[in-house]
């Protein structure tokens, strides 16, 4: 048997569809045949009907017919399938043999051509003789035919063709080589389809017909072939619910046949078929759950079949391929739209498939190495006369044999040696490594990454055992990263292990050395006496010295290991590595930290140095140093203690490079940090520590940054978590797991000795001169030089604060716009010490708000650190937070002469402007002057004088000025118009005499102007006397282009006597007035009403009273009667 035996057979893991023979088409020489079989094959869609052609002679042979068996009385099988009885109906044997002719209806020469046509039916039918295949016409003509009934000669000649070639007339077709040639093709095909169904029918039926004929004592494997081929037939006939039904059965007749040695392996493969084609058809039906069920329900009846002990590795095999069929049927129904999980995918079948390729290579180890003088049998068993088996899973040199016991034990011995001589030339490890190759696809498709790292070590593991050392290390690299992370020290060991054997049989010199530094370290889980022998193999390698063989490895391949170190110690180069260690887990461990997070330039930069091994001896290093990001750091952070590679592993009490195991040593280093790095990061890039001589070889570990390797960060979690007590350590001993790293640290300038003080009168008055001192008085020892001042708004806050503030160390002048919101480099020169200067600041704030006014101040002063001269830059800044607010409050209105609110005036009648003006100032203001500047619309009625001129306002007291103004008389259609600016210059009472007055301008509301038709004022006394006469005159005056007919009427009050017309009707000309004159007599003191004056127009019939009497008194204050004063009265007073 071929290595290949286990395969599943093609025909079986094909979709079986209808086989139609096609005769009569010439391909090569004939276009139009090669156009018919084009369309007939080329671009099958997936709806068009399941029919596999084949183009044959038409005098082609086809399988002869056996005679059909009338009894199987006597009849006893000798097998359950044959090999060939499906290819021979997927391939051999048509369901329909299809002649082609080229005929038309109105052929000259018909009976010719109708003779031949019968002719060539005949040969079919002769070589198909006792099959049922169908046999069917196609006339291929170059007309399109009329529609039937309409063609009478075609009908005639169509029935005359039947009658010739024995033909029913659904057997005769007529294709059209037309431009629509598909089209005619596809409904072909239809037709060749029915007609295959019915003959698969017919098959069936016949095969079922046997049933009556079996009984179960004799003819048991015929009961499973039987039910396999009608299921095989339904399939055929793409009936693929009853097939499934079919093949169930037949599957539990399998496992009802009496199984022994002899038959076992027959009963596996017909039973591994049945399954294949079951599980098949669930996915097919998009049944999984089924599929998955009926595949454990097989491995569960058959894993226990094992047959022949001494053939164990064909059970391995067999269920091995099991598991692969199902995988791949299972990841082919996946591509086909089904959805599988992380806990059911294709994955833990190949999976499966592998464990079990691994179990028949190590059956075959055991029972497949005979001695080498036991010579292959000869003739060789394995062979047939025919050069291959009659049925499945027979043995090849006793087939059609069913009995319990072997024809002939001698035949038998010989078979089984040549089969296990066979399968020691099978290469296992390739067939386990595709299957695992396979099932790590399928993890790492369904995200199980430690399935996935399980599997690719057990790749790893194989490809060592194939002596494929270089991808077995690829792999175990890979996953070992995992590994490390997840802190799985026993699994990492077994693949350091493994690893350190590959890089020992390939002779690499570093990854050996990479290895064994953390198979010796507190990752591995090996004995003491392992990690010792490791580390005296790396000591040697160090050394120039080939190291001992790895335990456990293959002879051969030592034998050309030791070779490949010899060459490797002989060559003088690449002698030095380095190993970096972030990815690994080393015996080394190092921490490396700054004291302190910062430092001052003037302080010199600490820097601890922890280092603390797990080897099982003392070991010494040669060499220790620090890179720092900026390398002239490099040259202050090295210890250095050359030693020989041969004292190693001496332990040496005086040496400072000598660690002893999981003891924490401790190295300082102090340094100058330079000026220029004032305000950057010292950050540690790396720790390198040597092994080794610089001489001979030598290893260089490497730590990224400031140490760590792959397990660092969780061991140093769990020792935070971890509730153990600490042990007591003496004093000069350090608890490594207390010890943090930190990688960096700050230079900063040196501590600032000046004081700077800032003295001014809070808040901050909007647009005023704001007045600062900046004190500044030096503490330093020397001289502080280049001394600089830089003040103003700081910077970084909100951009309209920035644009309305403006700093200026000129009091003299206002600032504008071309002043900047900071000051910088203000010169002050030298301080001596103690030396005390003043900086006077003038700042202008254009809004309210809460504005951070910084003060920086640096300079330079020299000092001493560590016998060493330097410049140190110090800077000191202050900040103060500066309210700004609204120095006082303006209010405006108008009224009337009566100092009622107006909320309009008209035109040319006077009113009155009045400003309030309301202090907010916590300090005292002074108000320089105010200035009333009127808009064209305005016209006052006298001088416009400031009336506040330098007033002193205290915190919420109040000025006011009054102004009378009149309107002219505007354009028509101007409703308000603009009343002017009121400009209030005004400065803080406690400021310089030398700071600029402010000057604050106040926009005027605007106000409504109408015009009014007639204007009534009158005069008067400012007060009466009671029983004195009171003359009043009233001023009627006519504000418009018409003759005013005027009714006047005065109405009498209890408070007066009047003389003078109570009632008149007056007539007043354009732009004329009248004058009306009353004496009033009082007859009460105090404040009393006048006697009110009533006003009608007959012109303007809404005008009103009540309009004229808002510019006519309507009190007036009476004093009492006075007393005549005589000499009597004196007297008595």
């Amino acid at each position: 048997m071929s290595p290949t035996q286990w395969d599943l057979p093609p025909e079986l893991c094909c979709r079986p569809m209808a086989f139609v023979a096609l005769t009569g088409l010439d391909m090569v020489y004939n276009a139009i045949h090669r156009a018919i079989w084009d369309a007939f094959c080329a671009n099958r869609r997936a709806d068009r009907v399941p029919i596999s052609f084949k183009v044959l002679p038409g005098d082609h042979e086809y399988p002869k017919c056996r005679t059909k068996r009338t009894s199987y009385e006597w009849y006893i099988p000798k097998g359950i399938l044959k090999t060939g009885w499906m290819n021979k109906h997927l391939n051999l044997v048509p369901a329909l043999v299809v002649v082609f002719y080229e005929l038309d209806w109105d052929e000259a020469q018909w009976k010719e051509k109708q003779s031949e046509c019968a002719t060539k039916v005949e040969i079919v039918r002769t070589s198909l003789q006792g099959r049922n295949t169908k046999v069917a016409v196609v006339l291929i003509q170059k007309k399109t035919p009329l529609p039937p009934g309409e063609d009478l000669i075609a009908s005639e000649r169509a029935a005359a063709l039947c009658n010739a070639c024995d033909l029913s007339g659904k057997s005769l077709f007529v294709l059209p080589h037309t431009d629509h040639l598909v089209g005619y093709i596809i409904r072909l095909e239809n037709a060749f389809y029915e007609h295959a169904q019915t003959y698969y029918y017919t098959e069936l039926r016949r095969v079922k017909s046997h049933k009556e004929f079996l009984n179960k004592t004799t003819h048991q494997l015929l009961f499973v072939r039987h039910q396999f081929k009608i299921a095989f037939f339904s399939e055929l006939k793409q009936d693929t619910q009853n097939a499934l039904k079919y093949y169930r059965t037949a599957y539990n007749l399998v496992h009802e046949l009496r199984a022994h040695e002899t038959n076992m392996l027959e009963i596996k493969n017909m039973a591994g078929f049945i399954n294949y084609k079951i599980c098949r058809l669930c996915f097919q039906h998009n049944t999984p759950l089924d599929a998955i069920a009926q595949f454990r329900k097989h491995i569960d009846l058959c894993k226990k079949k094992i047959g022949s002990a001494e053939l164990a590795f064909e059970h391995a095999a067999w269920m091995s391929k099991q598991f692969q069929s199902f995988g791949d049927l299972f990841d082919e129904a996946i591509k086909l739209g089904l959805t599988a999980i992380q806990t059911q995918n294709p994955g833990f079948y190949y999976q499966q498939a592998a464990y079990y390729a691994q179990e028949r290579k190590q059956q075959a180890n055991q029972l497949c190495y005979h001695d080498l003088s036991i010579n292959y049998p000869n003739p060789d068993p394995l062979e047939t006369a025919a050069g291959s088996l009659d049925f499945y899973g027979q043995r090849p040199w006793r087939q059609g044999h069913q009995s319990i016991d072997p024809p002939d034990p001698e035949k038998e011995k010989g078979g089984i040696l040549a089969l296990q001589r066979k399968e020691r030339d099978v290469l296992h490890s390739e067939l386990i490594i595709a299957l695992l190759s396979n099932a790590v696809a399928q993890f790492k498709k369904y995200k199980c990454p430690r399935m996935k790292s399980h599997l690719m070590v057990q790749m790893g593991e194989e490809y060592y055992h194939a002596k494929d050392y270089t991808k077995a290390l690829k792999l175990l690299d890979y996953v070992m990263c995992d590994y490390r992370t997840e802190r799985w020290w026993t699994l990492l060991t077994s693949i350091l292990t493994t690893a350190l054997k590959c890089s020992y049989l390939m002779g690499q010199v570093k990854d050996y050395i990479t290895y064994s530094l953390e198979l010796i370290g507190r990752a591995s889980t090996l004995r003491e006496d392992q990690k010792s022998r490791i580390e005296k193999n790396v000591i040697k390698v160090l050394m120039n010295e080939c190291p001992d063989p790895e335990p456990d490895c293959d002879s051969s391949a030592v034998k050309a290991a030791q070779s490949l170190w010899t060459d490797r110690v002989s060559l003088a180069g690449s002698n030095d590595f380095t190993i970096e260690v972030q990815d690994y887990i080393p015996f080394v461990q190092c921490k490396a930290k700054f004291l302190y997070p910062s430092f001052h330039v003037d302080i010199p930069v600490q820097l601890h140095v922890y280092l603390k091994t797990d080897c099982p001896h003392p070991i010494r290093f040669s060499k220790l140093c620090v890179s720092f990001n900026n390398q002239e750091y490099n040259q202050y952070c090295v210890v250095e203690e050359p030693c020989q590679s041969t004292h190693i592993l001496e332990p040496s009490a005086q040496g400072n490079m000598c660690l002893v195991p999981r003891k924490t040593r401790k190295y300082t280093f102090k340094f100058v940090a330079r000026t220029e790095d004032v305000g950057k990061k010292i950050e540690i890039t790396a720790v390198d520590l040597m092994l080794g001589s610089e001489n001979g070889r030598c290893v260089l570990i490497n730590w990224r940054g400031a140490g760590g390797d792959a397990a660092s960060s969780q061991e140093a979690l769990q020792a935070t978590r971890s509730f153990k007590r600490r042990p007591r350590l003496t004093e000069n001993e350090v608890d490594w797991d207390t010890v943090s790293i930190q990688a960096n640290t700050m230079v900063i300038s040196r501590v600032p000795r000046i004081s700077v003080q800032i003295h001014h009168e809070p808040p901050a008055l909007t647009n005023e001169m704001y007045w600062m001192v900046v004190s500044i008085q030096s503490q330093e020892d020397t001289v502080a030089k280049d001394v600089k001042l830089t003040a103003g708004l700081k910077p970084g806050q909100d951009a309209n604060l920035t644009q309305t503030t403006y700093v200026t160390l000129n009091g003299s002048e206002m600032c504008d716009d071309s002043h900047p919101a900071l000051l910088p480099d203000i010169s002050i020169g030298e301080l001596q010490p103690g030396q005390k200067v003043e900086k006077s600041l003038y700042v202008r704030c254009g809004t309210t708000g809460t504005r951070i006014f910084l003060v920086h101040v640096s300079y330079a002063v020299d000092t001493t650190v560590e016998d060493k001269e330097i410049v140190c830059k110090c800077h000191k800044d202050e900040t103060v937070n500066i309210e700004t607010i609204v120095p006082f409050d303006v209010a405006v209105k108008f009224v009337s002469s009566k100092f009622e609110h107006l909320d309009r005036v008209y035109v040319d009648i006077p009113f009155l402007l009045m400003t309030d003006i309301l202090s907010a100032s916590p300090w005292p203001l002074n108000l320089v002057s105010s200035e009333l500047q009127l808009a064209p619309s305005m016209a006052a009625v006298d001088q416009l004088d400031s009336q506040v001129e330098q007033v002193v306002l205290q915190t919420g007291e109040s000025a006011s000025e009054c102004f009378c103004l009149t309107c002219p008389p505007v354009a028509s259609g101007a409703n308000g118009v603009a009343s002017g600016l009121y400009v209030l210059s005004w400065k803080r009472k406690s400021s310089r005499e030398n700071v600029p007055v402010v000057s604050t301008v106040i926009t005027l509301p605007h106000v409504v102007v109408e015009t009014i038709p007639l204007y009534v004022h009158a005069d008067l006394p400012s007060f009466g006397r009671v029983r004195e006469s009171l003359p009043v005159k009233y001023h009627i005056q006519n504000r418009t282009g018409l003759v005013q007919d005027v009714e006047m009427s005065v109405e009498p009050s209890d408070a007066f006597m009047f003389s003078g017309l109570k009632q008149v009707r007056l007539r007043i000309l354009p732009g004329t007035k009248q004058e009306m004159l009353y004496n009033f007599y009082p007859l009460m003191a105090g404040y009393q009403n006048l006697p009110s004056l009533t006003i009608n127009l007959l012109r303007f019939p809404g005008f009103t009273s009540q309009l004229l009497r808002r510019f006519l008194p309507t009190r007036i204050f009476v004093k009492p009667q006075g007393r005549q004063v005589d000499d009597a009265s004196i007297a008595a007073a």
